[in-house]
């Protein structure tokens, strides 16, 4: 049964209020606080949201002109903190304004399309069902560093369960992306639900496993906490591998965080 593109923009919805509610009292200051990622305010976090919602807005209406782009892009290098420094002097009250235009936009021209057809993307082409699931994914990632700036701890939800999907998904990407060889050996992944259930991936009898809360999974794999400071098992060589490296977002590898991260 194919993915609901409007249960889909539901829950990307549910989430942007979230972050939104993190945002509603902050003042000036509140928005130029650094958060965990290294250089990065708020506001940073706020504006690579809305850069990238527009984004894929624009690889869903006009995919040529998002790949004219992105030519472009690639040869000069897609650098997240540079497209971050760009947008550092909009006001809050502007940039609030940006977002929520951004997500009002993609969460209408999304929740129409055919979760199937293939949009383009900074790597492989993806499905708008995909696609739609990632910015529910990076709104979760950076909402994180959001609510470890203002000392919140927000509760997790099934919604988690997209953002595990994704990184379970992303076990080739992540290994492509060290140049290092995909394992063709299978994992098991198999994570403790919010609402007590369990969640999994791969088959059971398989020998490399990781096991855990979802939140801490989610957590590892958006690279928002290191491994040492969260509750995941891995067995097998291949699944203890994998948790070293896992990345469920676009772009050059990520430099995670350090042990003894905001909890």
């Amino acid at each position: 049964m194919p993915p609901d593109m409007h249960s889909l923009a539901d829950d990307l919805t549910a989430e942007t209020a979230v972050l939104r509610a993190l945002l509603a009292d902050l003042d000036d200051a509140g928005w130029e606080a650094p958060t965990p990622a290294a250089g990065w305010a708020v506001r940073d976090q706020v504006s690579h949201l809305a850069h990238f919602d527009d984004a894929a807005v624009q690889s869903a209406t006009d995919p040529d002109a998002f790949r004219a782009g992105l030519a472009a892009l690639v040869e000069s290098g897609i650098d997240p903190d540079r497209i971050a420094e760009g947008y550092r002097d909009l006001a809050p009250a502007a940039l609030l304004d940006w977002f929520e235009t951004s997500r009002a936009r993609l969460v209408a021209v999304f929740g129409d399309l055919d979760p199937g057809v293939r949009v383009p993307w900074y790597g492989p082409p993806m499905s708008a069902a995909s696609s739609l699931t990632a910015r529910i994914m990076e709104t979760w990632a950076h909402g994180q560093d959001v609510a470890d700036t203002v000392g919140i701890t927000r509760e997790p939800t099934g919604r988690l369960r997209h953002v595990a999907h994704i990184g379970v998904r992303a076990l080739p990407f992540s290994y492509l992306l060290r140049d290092r060889a995909v394992p063709d050996v299978p994992v098991r992944v198999e994570l403790a639900a919010p609402d007590g259930g369990t969640w999994t991936w791969g088959p059971d009898d398989a020998a490399d496993r990781v096991t855990g809360p979802a939140l801490d999974f989610c957590l590892l794999v958006t690279q928002r906490r290191h491994r040492d400071d969260l509750a995941l098992e891995a067995s097998g060589p291949v699944a203890t591998e994998w948790l070293s490296i896992a990345q469920a977002f676009a772009g050059a590898p990520g430099p995670g965080r350090p042990p003894g991260s905001p909890a």
